[in-house]
């Protein structure tokens, strides 16, 4: 079985075409079950975010995968196949894996660190898991992952600081106004982004800080939670007359902001910018807006500048953590090459175990004489030793370093020996037990 990854992220396609491509807009579990429909995805976690819409699938077959996994992206979304396909990454196996591996480490994201990931990384593998559409493969890799971001934020100083789109759209704040103490804030929406940039914007000293959103009991905790204060929906625009820097964060699937709300403030506006930063995908302001004078209006791709900043200054933790992904991405391709070994070592251990209850059973009559203890002690030690004798072959067998040369020798042990390793017949060894779990090596 073979781990597949075809996505585009904010590295390979520009914002409009990742809009176009988004699922978090809709039912995530929705189109897990749709690929569950897929013959080639036998297993299938669909991860999307701001910056990505990522699809993993286990396959017996890549090829036929990404054929239909093109055909799932055009006809869920709607979009003829060439004006995604120039943009789409591909990778399987060791290169899928360390790729997740990156993104859940916050290594992959558009500013560097960002903690939302990794959480997101989890409720992506969780509604798979939900709908049963997670196997055995993605139910390793995503897992192991998850270990991946937690050995990254806790030995390495990778997440420290206000690393994420929040501190960013603030660092671009601070940036086009100098100082922002006494500016007049406007966030709309409620959500992670929306709570954390104006709680950033509170300890820069910033002046009124007014919340809307849809639900107007979600706005007024937001404001209870940052000293501001809630208005209702519908006076969006009436507020927006008065604000120096919006932050917008919503799920809309259309523009909340159009030129047509801010056209006849441009006047009043000459000496006074108004500042938007537009984080949601899709985007919420209309990209005209940013036509008029004196408006300022960012969306997320424009963070990249910050993001290349805080990637200078934080060189040495990159290193590490990214040292932190290749050791992990070591320790899984060895398992998954020790998997792959498993039939012949179960097989081999269960010939020499034959072979040794046959001898005993042909000195049966010898033996007869013995106290059962005695007959007990004969048994066990025939076992341990035959154990010892396979220790150094089942090792050596399931470390070596590349899946070619495992197949040639296990090929060659099953020919030398006679062996029938996919045998359904044959018992599999509790490989899960701590006398098991010592003899082994790259296991997990």
């Amino acid at each position: 079985m073979h781990l597949f990854l075809l996505g585009v992220s904010h590295r390979t396609a520009p914002l409009d075409l990742r809009e176009r491509l988004d699922f978090s807009s809709r039912d995530l579990g929705e189109a897990v079950e749709a690929l569950a429909m897929r013959p080639s995805a036998a297993e299938s976690v669909v991860l999307s975010t701001c910056n990505r819409s990522e699809i993993y699938v286990a396959s017996d077959d890549p090829a036929r995968a990404r054929e239909e996994l093109v055909i799932f992206l055009s006809e869920y979304h709607q979009l003829p196949p060439e004006t995604f396909l120039p943009h789409l990454f591909v990778k399987e196996d060791a290169a899928a894996a360390g790729h997740l591996f990156r993104v859940a480490a916050g290594l992959d994201s558009l500013v560097v660190g960002e903690p939302q990931i990794l959480g997101q990384v989890k409720d992506a593998f969780q509604t798979a898991a939900e709908r049963r559409a997670a196997g055995p493969l993605l139910s390793k890799v995503f897992n192991w992952s998850f270990n991946v971001g937690k050995r990254v934020r806790s030995e390495t100083a990778l997440g420290e600081g206000a690393v994420s789109i929040s501190f960013a759209a603030v660092a671009l704040a601070r940036k086009i106004f100098g100082r922002l103490q006494g500016r007049r804030v406007l966030v709309i929406g409620s959500g992670d982004i929306s709570t954390l940039t104006a709680q950033h914007l509170r300890s820069q000293g910033v002046g009124d800080i007014v919340i809307t959103s849809r639900t107007l009991a979600h706005a007024e905790a937001l404001a209870a939670a940052v000293a501001g204060r809630a208005v209702p929906w519908e006076e969006m625009a009436t507020a927006l007359q008065t604000t120096d820097i919006v932050l917008t964060a919503t799920g809309s699937q259309r523009p909340i902001i159009t030129r047509q709300h801010l056209q006849g403030q441009a006047g009043r506006r000459r000496n006074d910018p108004l500042f938007i930063i537009d984080v949601a995908v899709p985007r919420d302001v209309e990209v005209s807006v940013g036509e008029i004078e004196q408006v300022f209006l960012y969306n997320v791709d424009d963070l990249q500048g910050i993001v290349d900043e805080n990637l200078s200054r934080r060189t040495a933790e990159v290193d590490r953590a990214e040292a932190i992904v290749a050791e992990e991405l070591s320790r899984f391709s060895s398992w998954r090459r020790s998997r792959g070994a498993i039939p012949t070592v179960v097989a081999l251990r269960q010939r020499f175990d034959d072979i040794r209850r046959a001898e005993l059973q042909r000195l049966d009559a010898k033996l007869a004489g013995l106290p059962p203890e005695v007959r007990a002690r004969v048994d066990e030690v025939t076992r341990l030793v035959v154990e010892k004798l396979l220790l150094e072959p089942t090792e050596q067998l399931k470390a070596l370093p590349d899946e070619e040369t495992q197949v040639v020798y296990t090929d060659a042990i099953n020919r030398v020996f006679r062996l029938r390793p996919d045998d359904s017949s044959a018992p599999t060894p509790d490989l899960s037990s701590p006398k098991a779990a010592d003899r082994r090596t790259g296991d997990e």
